[in-house]
Formats: structure tokens, sequence, C-alpha cells
């Protein structure tokens, strides 16, 4: 399987595509600000790291072997604001299984545009990558991310208990799932998804 997608991707309120060095102020806006690293494995990030990051992500467009990630840059339509980014990394090969992943700006939460984004990813996971499941985590607190995941149709597979030090702490983590079969059955089922 080899995936790169003729971009950008572009969904009723969004456009994905991947990163241009021009996007390092917008994302150093929301990468750069504490609560927002608070759930994250970096601390925040200086220009300078975000600059690097986008450096790494604007390669970071297709999967082709197992590791890879697609890094994507969500964009609203209308104002062409960049609100956050999406990610998809193929974990396994011979499972078929990526993981799904996200960051958004504080100040665009609460409009569906990660739900929206994240659906656009669960379908090219899917689709043209083939894949059988896709999961994804957060840390237990991060209410906003497992009720995404609730949203997407994901169910809970595992609560991890204080099974890592995470800045200092022990961490709590959540495992949501979703199957091929399960998300083709929901988007053939609600098909304004």
């Amino acid at each position: 399987m080899a995936v790169r997608p003729d971009y950008p991707l572009i969904t009723q309120r969004l456009l994905l595509r991947p990163f241009t060095r021009g996007d390092v102020d917008a994302v150093f806006a929301y990468r750069g600000r504490e609560d927002v690293a608070r759930y994250l494995f970096d601390q925040p990030l200086s220009r300078d790291e975000c600059a690097l990051a986008i450096q790494q992500r604007t390669s970071q467009t297709g999967l082709a072997e197992e590791g890879d990630r697609m890094v994507l840059a969500v964009e609203t339509l209308d104002q062409g604001d960049l609100v956050g980014e999406v990610s998809l990394i193929w974990r396994s090969v011979e499972a078929r299984q990526g993981e799904l992943g996200w960051i958004f700006h504080p100040s665009f939460h609460g409009r569906g545009y990660a739900t929206e984004a994240t659906n656009a990813l669960l379908d090219l996971g899917f689709g043209p990558a083939d894949l059988h499941r896709i999961y994804a985590r957060c840390d237990a607190r991060n209410d906003g991310s497992w009720r995404l995941m609730e949203r997407l149709g994901m169910r809970r597979e595992a609560h991890f208990r204080q099974h890592a030090l995470f800045k200092g702490e022990w961490d709590e983590e959540f495992y949501y799932a979703i199957l091929r079969d399960e998300w083709l059955a929901r988007r053939h089922a609600e098909p304004s998804l």
C-alpha cells in the first residue's frame, strides 16, 4: 500500500493540506501555548522549534511504509485560517493498523472542526489506505479528545492507570479504536458525517 492523496482534501468547511514554511506563525500561535502542550509529549514550542517541526511536516504527506505519517494543516475554507493539524500514522503493515491524532488552536474549539477533519482522515485510512483498524489515544483528563473519539464512533478499548511518568506525574491514558467495517457501516447509515 502506498497512499499519497491528491491535495488539498476538502470537506464541507475545511481544507486539509501539507504544511508550508509560511505556516510557522500560525502553528506557533497554538503550539507555543501551555494549555495546548498540557497533554502533548512536547513542552510549549518556541518559534524556532515550530519552524523545525514545520520543516519536518512538509514531507510528511503520504504513507509508503510502516511508521510513515501524514501530518496535515487544517484551514477554514471561508477565511483561510489555519486552525490546527491532524495526523494519520501507519503503525502496522501486517495488522493494517493506523493511529489518528489532532491538535487544534483553543480559539477554534467547539465548532466541529476537529470532528470534520478527523472524519476526512478516517475516510482516507479506511478507503485508499485500506487499514483494518484505526486507534487514537489521549490523557484521561483530556475530555475534549476522548469525547471527539466517541463522536467519531470509536470505542474505548483501554484505560491505562498510572502506567507511565508524564511531565512529572503518573499518566492515565485512554485508547479508543474503530474497525474498518464499523466505520463503513457508520458512513453508510449516516451519509451526512
